[in-house]
């Protein structure tokens, strides 16, 4: 896959466009992961209250004993995520900026937080790609195999210089399709 090109980037990104140019800082698992998620899910839903249809920690920081870059990921289901006026104002005005908006892409939108290093994934309730993501976390926590080779295979690709973070998730593609593949429901 061809790397992303500042000109794609700028058009879902909110603000300045920043190359990474580097290799990906990732850390052990650390166990007070899960504390600075249940801080900043008290903070969101002070913060939005009602709004909140759903509040969940994911990807790697989410799963015991991964590796990870040191980003809490965090998911938010709300009524319409690309209704902003219900959410972004409050969520800016607490000190999480807007800094992804990809409307061609289920409605996401990413906040960054004031404080505590994370990524805030917002979409509408009921979306395929947060159900997506719920189900590749609960695999890998159940799935000692995949969550090894997940590690390697990250670990592996961290150490390239990737001119955008998104470059080297995008590089993961084929191993986490192949877990997803193994991951999914036998209905």
């Amino acid at each position: 896959m061809p790397p992303i090109s500042d000109d794609d980037l700028q058009r879902v990104i909110v603000g300045e466009v920043r190359p990474h140019s580097a290799p990906i800082e990732l850390a052990d698992y650390d166990p007070q992961w899960p504390a600075r998620y249940a801080g900043e899910e008290q903070r969101v839903r002070a913060v939005l209250g009602p709004v909140v249809r759903r509040l969940e920690h994911v990807g790697s920081t989410s799963v015991p004993g991964l590796a990870a870059k040191p980003i809490i990921d965090m998911l938010l289901l709300v009524p319409d995520s690309a209704d902003e006026a219900a959410y972004v104002p409050a969520m800016e005005a607490a000190g999480y900026p807007l800094r992804v908006r990809e409307p061609d892409w289920f409605e996401h939108r990413l906040f960054k937080g004031p404080d505590t290093n994370i990524n805030l994934h917002v979409f509408t309730d009921g979306c395929p790609e947060a159900d997506r993501m719920l189900r590749f976390r609960d695999w890998l926590r159940a799935n000692d195999d995949d969550r090894d080779h997940y590690a390697a295979t990250k670990r592996a690709l961290a150490t390239r210089t990737w001119r955008h973070v998104q470059d080297y998730a995008e590089a993961k593609t084929e191993v986490v399709a192949a877990i997803m593949a193994r991951a999914q429901p036998n209905d």
